[in-house]
């Protein structure tokens, strides 16, 4: 445990997990920002974030700032006088006057071996480009977009079927370890300052809507990798007779070779749907059809939303 005061800023679940270790860990944690409440479910009630939900839980203030330009927080930085501030995937850019006011900097966890998939969606790019490992690093942040110098980094195995929700969940844990890592290098002097080679950087921008959409054309690994690198959120979805439809739980078929135009369905049976694509095929177990609940293979059979002469597209 570090002696250090801490200003923590960041929003979803991925954060809330860094936030907990910290807490967890008897870290002083001094003061909470995240992100404006924002309609949530079907009714549209204003909700929390994961991060502010957590932060009332334990007491520490919250302050959801809807601006951070033209030193909208300087009075807050003032009041709460952090030696550091911790980031985890806050949503915002932070400006100069608040990355140079601690002491000890201002502290990012990131989802990838840095400088690989700088940006905002780094886990999801990793598992759509079929990557077999990423990591988590953390950083010193400078004014562009993840280009500070590097503390630590962890790598991460990803499975083959393994979703990118699966992955969110094990990458941030591991986020909040290296995190409390991290912040006891920084105290006691023996943080590394590593430069990132900018050669080697990639970028992860985040995911657009239009790229949920499935070309069964392409080989079934590359549209395995979308499925899963869009599972549970936002999904990947196909047109099945003109209704989308989001697909989960796939994997690639081994072996065999399919004659039929690729969004054929090879086979269909209650526990799954074979899709043909244009090198190989993929199974697929659970599917939401547009405007209706998830459901499995089965529960769409008996629905006659799907039969064995139906076509993805």
């Amino acid at each position: 445990m570090s002696g250090l005061k801490i200003l923590f800023m960041g929003t979803p679940d991925f954060a809330e997990a860094s936030l907990r270790a910290l807490c967890s860990a008897g870290e002083r944690v001094a003061g909470v920002i995240t992100g404006e409440d924002k309609p949530k479910g079907r009714g549209m009630k204003l909700g929390f974030s994961e991060v502010k939900s957590y932060a009332l839980s334990e007491n520490i203030p919250v302050y959801q700032p809807h601006t951070l330009k033209d030193g909208a927080i300087s009075g807050l930085l003032e009041e709460i006088n952090p030696d550091v501030i911790v980031v985890v995937a806050y949503g915002k850019i932070l400006p100069g006057y608040v990355l140079e006011y601690p002491k000890y900097g201002c502290i990012n966890v990131h989802g990838s071996l840095l400088p690989e998939y700088r940006g905002a969606a780094p886990i999801q790019r990793a598992v759509l480009d079929g990557k077999t490992e990423t990591g988590v690093t953390t950083m010193y942040m400078a004014s562009g977009i993840d280009t500070g110098d590097m503390i630590y980094s962890e790598r991460i195995k990803i499975g083959e079927n393994e979703t990118v929700g699966e992955l969110w969940d094990r990458m941030s844990e591991l986020g909040g370890k290296l995190l409390l890592k991290t912040l006891d290098g920084i105290e006691n002097g023996t943080a590394p300052r590593i430069k990132q080679d900018e050669k080697k950087a990639t970028y992860a921008p985040k995911i657009e809507k239009e790229e949920c959409k499935i070309d069964f054309t392409q080989s079934a690994k590359s549209v395995h990798n979308k499925i899963r690198g869009m599972s549970p959120y936002p999904a990947a979805y196909g047109f099945l007779d003109g209704l989308a439809v989001k697909l989960y739980d796939s994997e690639e078929v081994c072996g065999g070779k399919f004659a039929q135009t690729p969004g054929s369905i090879a086979s269909l049976t209650p526990d799954s749907v074979v899709i043909v694509c244009g090198e190989g095929a993929v199974r697929i177990k659970t599917l939401k059809p547009e405007g209706s609940k998830a459901m499995s293979v089965r529960d769409m059979i008996n629905g006659r939303k799907i039969t064995a002469e139906s076509i993805f597209s």
